[in-house]
């Protein structure tokens, strides 16, 4: 297997660079170019004057140009790097593989909340964390605050972290590529409002199904950090609306012993979610709390990478 090939060392040297360095602000991330071509195509596609039935189509249509796009855009840099000298290609599979990653974007977003939380500072804290949740922020308190960064980082350790790796292990730079834009989609168009529910059903299964295995994954992973996390886990997992998000969000709340869940507002309309965990909502010291959880989850899920390298096929 040539040097290139994006095995789970590679894989795990892809995010340690991530981890380490980030992507320079002052570059435009791929994801953007993603958001682009989504944009275009809802804004061709899903018009407000056609029913149901053809706006799913076109959705479903659309998860195909994203895959196909992205996937090949993926192949075609992995097979750029089979043909290149081994070290240049390692180099640039760990680099286009790093982009599809967000460990320390996500540690950032989620210190930027803590650290004017901790300081009583709350409209700095509300100014923060609606950079990383939608729902409503002027009102929020300490522990509104704190249980919304804390839903997004256990979420997201999903979404930005476990699965992109999971991906990027099982189908290289192509499943990589493939998954960012499938997870992109859902985020922007995967919505139950009217506007959205037909033309970005497509997008929202597809991003279930992707994320099937590692939330589970990244659930087991934060439940590491605290005894309590596995019980909540099983037992509350299966309340979120979502078939995944639920697996890392009660880990959290079982791992830290506070409660997560309960109402949101989202455009001045309150959505009453389920609780997860069995205690007081979280304070300010609990968002450092998630983080050293969070950094916990991240170095496992390394050295699982590290010791798959052994056992996969050279």
């Amino acid at each position: 297997m040539p040097a290139s090939s994006p095995t789970p060392w590679i894989v795990a040297g892809a995010l340690l660079v991530e981890g380490a360095v980030g992507w320079p602000q002052r570059l435009s991330h791929p994801v953007v170019w993603i958001g682009g071509l989504i944009a275009m195509l809802e804004r061709r596609w899903n018009r407000p004057e056609w029913t149901a039935r053809p706006r799913r189509i076109l959705g479903v249509l659309t998860v195909l140009i994203l895959m196909v796009t992205a996937g090949g855009v993926g192949w075609s840099l992995q097979r750029l790097a089979a043909v290149s000298p081994d070290g240049l290609g390692l180099m640039l599979i760990v680099i286009c593989g790093a982009t599809g990653l967000a460990a320390r974007s996500l540690f950032n977003h989620v210190r930027a909340v803590a650290r004017p939380l901790a300081a009583g500072d709350l409209p700095t804290a509300r100014l923060a964390v609606s950079m990383i949740v939608g729902r409503d922020v002027a009102t929020m308190d300490e522990g509104e605050i704190a249980a919304a960064a804390l839903e997004s980082l256990a979420e997201s350790f999903c979404d930005g972290v476990v699965a992109p790796v999971f991906w990027f292990v099982i189908g290289g730079l192509p499943g990589l590529f493939a998954y960012k834009a499938i997870n992109t989609a859902d985020s922007m168009i995967g919505h139950m409002e009217p506007r959205w529910r037909s033309f970005g059903w497509a997008a929202a299964r597809t991003d279930d199904v992707m994320n099937w295995i590692p939330a589970r994954i990244a659930g087991a992973l934060i439940a590491l950090g605290g005894w309590q996390g596995w019980r909540i886990m099983w037992r509350d997992a299966g309340k979120h609306a979502s078939p995944n998000a639920g697996w890392p969000e009660a880990a959290m709340a079982g791992a830290l012993r506070v409660r997560l869940g309960g109402p949101v507002r989202y455009d001045g309309v309150t959505t009453h979610r389920p609780d997860f965990g069995d205690w007081a909502p979280p304070r300010a010291h609990d968002l450092g709390r998630g983080l050293r959880v969070y950094g916990v989850a991240c170095a496992v899920l390394m050295l699982l990478l590290i010791a798959g390298g052994f056992a996969w096929p050279r």
